[in-house]
């Protein structure tokens, strides 16, 4: 190729230019008002807009998985911290409301206890007056308790004392301010009896470990289980018709002259924190002989008569 061929002939250039760019600039934003004025005007591009939301969606998923696993974390941490507390306050007003419950119920038993101290007042007719039980007495060997009256409310030695349920004891020492009452079930306690179902009178004396037994008693005796023993009155101290025990066993050996019959007691001798203290008894006076006596066989009497 000859050296004239080459001549007016220019390289390409380096960088292949387009339109201006003033030119394009004008196109695009043309471009851009064209296309807004339509989708306002047509909503041309609203089925576009879908697809590539729905093209998106798992990119944005994707992207917001980060931040939502920091807040649920977060949720999480917050919300233990949130039950731990209120767990703890729960519990301490689990403690409270058991307490109370505890309290009421001892207060509902003690409630009813007292009712039944007056029902029970009310169906001896008899005075009596309300104690509360502080303690056992200290000696082992014995069956006695201590109450809140003494010699300043008015008690005395040999009075009787009951619950709601029957005959609990006896008065054997009286302080100022205190008592000791001997129960039933003491060895060296013993109360005169009757057989309800019968009127069988017997002795019913103290076992010491919180049983009775009545004494005197023959093999063939007319006493059978589940019978209960009412006071005779015959001590002059209880009042008569007072519960006192039932018969739990009977021990029937011909080889010896008594039988022997287990009881127990009726009173909550051992267990109650109320009882009531009986006025002393006062047996009826003799009766009066009239001053006109009618005459007997063989003797004469002279009646004086003074001016």
């Amino acid at each position: 190729m000859s050296a004239s061929g080459h001549i007016g002939h220019t390289p390409p250039p380096f960088f292949k230019r387009g339109p201006a760019p003033l030119v394009r600039l004008i196109f695009f934003i043309a471009l851009s008002l064209l296309l807004l004025v339509a989708d306002l005007r047509f909503k041309t591009l609203e089925s576009a807009r879908m697809v590539v939301g729905a093209l998106l969606w798992p990119l944005q998923k994707a992207a917001l998985l980060p931040m939502m696993g920091a807040g649920e974390a977060g949720d999480y941490v917050s919300s233990l911290a949130t039950l731990q507390r209120e767990n703890t306050e729960l519990r301490q007003r689990l403690l409270t409301q058991a307490n109370l419950l505890l309290r009421q119920t001892h207060l509902d038993d003690e409630n009813r206890r007292l009712r039944a101290l007056l029902d029970m007042q009310e169906h001896v007719n008899a005075p009596a007056l309300a104690a509360a039980i502080l303690y056992a007495a200290r000696d082992p060997f014995s069956r006695r308790i201590i109450i809140d009256r003494g010699l300043t409310h008015g008690l005395e030695t040999g009075q009787a004392v009951i619950d709601d349920l029957g005959v609990v004891g006896q008065i054997t020492r009286t302080f100022p301010l205190t008592s000791e009452v001997t129960l039933l079930t003491d060895k060296n306690q013993s109360i005169p009896v009757k057989v309800a179902r019968n009127g069988l009178r017997a002795v019913l004396a103290g076992a010491g470990s919180g049983a009775m037994e009545l004494k005197f008693l023959p093999a063939n005796a007319d006493v059978r289980p589940g019978d209960s023993l009412l006071t005779s009155g015959l001590d002059g101290i209880y009042l008569p018709g007072l519960p006192v025990a039932s018969v739990t066993t009977i021990d029937r050996d011909n080889s010896f002259s008594f039988a022997r019959i287990e009881c127990s007691p009726a009173a909550g001798v051992e267990r109650h924190g109320q009882v009531l203290v009986l006025g002393k008894r006062v047996l009826p006076p003799p009766p009066v002989e009239s001053s006109t006596d009618t005459k007997k066989p063989g003797k004469t009497r002279r009646v004086e008569r003074t001016k």
